[in-house]
């Protein structure tokens, strides 16, 4: 059991509409809310992956309909991409759970904070990168994204996009394309590692509504914001957020 200062459950309120905006727009934006949970509640690492990922469950399902509607999840390869990368997700999703047990706090925010610059670091290295005409990326470098963000969602609960949309893009896959289908991979993945950690008994129903609820809402006005305004300046908001914020798990 724990209880939550207003103040803190305000803050975990405004973060978690801000990732849920990061979900659907950029891809990497769940990770806050992983973020947040380790260091502003006193709670194991099963529990935080295991509530962080039943929130991924519901934006996942969200994002998949919002880019369904606007066309992305139409294309061939699109749903080729959506397919490799939920089955060999769920493969490393349970990989992940299993791993979970075996972490300390202290190794948990160590790793945790390593994704978390390496994912500031990717975004950023992205809106640095040219965007000329690349080949989209093969079956088999979408397995292997799909297995090692498998891994590192179920592991640590930072949600499938948040690695995946920057990986498949370095790899040639459009921005728009790669959100949407890591939306798809997401509700794989988070569904099989919510039900590793409910098994466990360690997804807190209480915080998973805290933040689950405005994740949700800041998830659809992210997918406006993708198909209206430019993104860069999110983008580098974000990349910065992230590198800042990832010694500071690692080290805390």
């Amino acid at each position: 059991m724990f209880a939550l200062d207003p103040a803190t459950a305000a803050v975990l309120v405004v973060v978690a509409f801000v990732g849920g905006i990061g979900i659907t727009a950029i891809g990497p934006g769940g990770i806050l809310v992983t973020a947040a949970l380790f260091a502003l509640t006193a709670t194991d690492p099963a529990t935080v992956a295991g509530t962080a990922s039943a929130t991924f469950v519901a934006t996942g399902l969200l994002g998949v309909a919002t880019y369904v509607r606007s066309g992305e999840l139409a294309a061939r390869a699109g749903r080729r991409d959506a397919v490799v990368l939920s089955v060999t997700g769920v493969v490393g999703a349970l990989l992940g759970v299993w791993l979970n047990a075996r972490l300390t706090s202290a190794s948990f925010g160590a790793l945790l904070g390593v994704v978390v610059t390496l994912s500031g670091l990717l975004v950023w290295w992205r809106t640095r990168a040219g965007s000329g005409a690349r080949d989209p990326p093969g079956t088999v470098a979408v397995t292997l994204v799909g297995f090692g963000v498998g891994t590192a969602s179920g592991m640590l609960g930072v949600g499938g996009p948040v690695l995946a949309v920057p990986l498949l893009v370095a790899l040639g896959a459009p921005m728009l394309a790669a959100v949407a289908v890591a939306q798809v991979q997401s509700v794989f993945i988070a569904g099989m590692a919510t039900a590793g950690y409910l098994a466990q008994g360690a997804v807190s129903p209480t915080l998973a509504l805290l933040v689950g609820v405005p994740e949700l809402v800041g998830a659809l006005a992210g997918w406006r914001l993708a198909h209206s305004v430019d993104t860069v300046r999110l983008k580098r908001a974000l990349a910065a957020v992230l590198v800042l914020l990832g010694p500071y798990l690692a080290f805390a």
